[in-house]
């Protein structure tokens, strides 16, 4: 009798572990299922397009602390013209006193006054290094050259992080407006919106050519 009892018991434990494997088999496939579907695109795009910004803003903020030597050192140039030095001075201080909000990405008068900010200061610099072209002891001062070669690299790595951001937020917008993105847009990810992006003038495809 203990033993038809046992083998009962055995018996309505099979079902349940076959029934847990069951369940871990199907947790497997849907998650396979999902993966392939594209249901982590959008957050890996969001965080690529994050990174994109975060090199933008580092090497903007890398020009701007050059700026401070550089002005220091065409000061100490005779004559030199006064106008041209205060409008990058004050380019430089409207650029780094704005305060950016968090959500500047998603936020369209903000990434604007970001934009334009940096684009006063970058025009700015141009006129100043045009006005350097008349003073060749300034051109020839060791200090000024080692900053004029920081600032030309500078200006190149701008270029290309601003690039990458374009790209990465292309990839993440797109997607949060294509199939099969859309749907987990209004699905699961119904809070995150499209990121804002730079323009492109025809004079900001190339990174400024500054010569001496």
């Amino acid at each position: 009798m203990s033993r038809l009892l046992t083998i009962g018991i055995n018996n309505h434990r099979r079902p349940s572990r076959l029934g847990r494997f069951a369940s871990l088999l199907l947790m497997a496939v849907l998650t396979v299922c999902l993966s392939g579907c594209g249901v982590n695109t959008i957050p890996t795009l969001e965080e690529q397009a994050k990174a994109a910004w975060s090199e933008v803003l580092n090497q903007y903020q890398r020009r701007s602390d050059l700026i401070p030597n550089l002005v220091e050192t065409v000061k100490g140039a005779a004559a030199f013209e006064k106008e041209t030095l205060q409008a990058v001075i004050e380019a430089r201080s409207k650029a780094t006193q704005t305060t950016l909000p968090a959500d500047i990405v998603n936020n369209p008068e903000a990434f604007k006054k970001f934009e334009q900010n940096q684009s006063a200061l970058s025009s700015a610099l141009s006129r100043l290094m045009v006005v350097v072209e008349r003073y060749p002891d300034l051109k020839a001062n060791q200090n000024f050259l080692a900053l004029q070669s920081q600032l030309e690299g500078t200006e190149n790595r701008i270029t290309v992080a601003r690039r990458d951001y374009i790209e990465a937020v292309r990839k993440y917008n797109t997607e949060l407006k294509t199939f099969p993105g859309r749907l987990w847009a209004m699905t699961l990810y119904s809070g995150h919106e499209p990121m804002q992006t730079f323009s492109i003038s025809d004079e900001a495809k190339e990174a400024p050519k500054i010569k001496f």
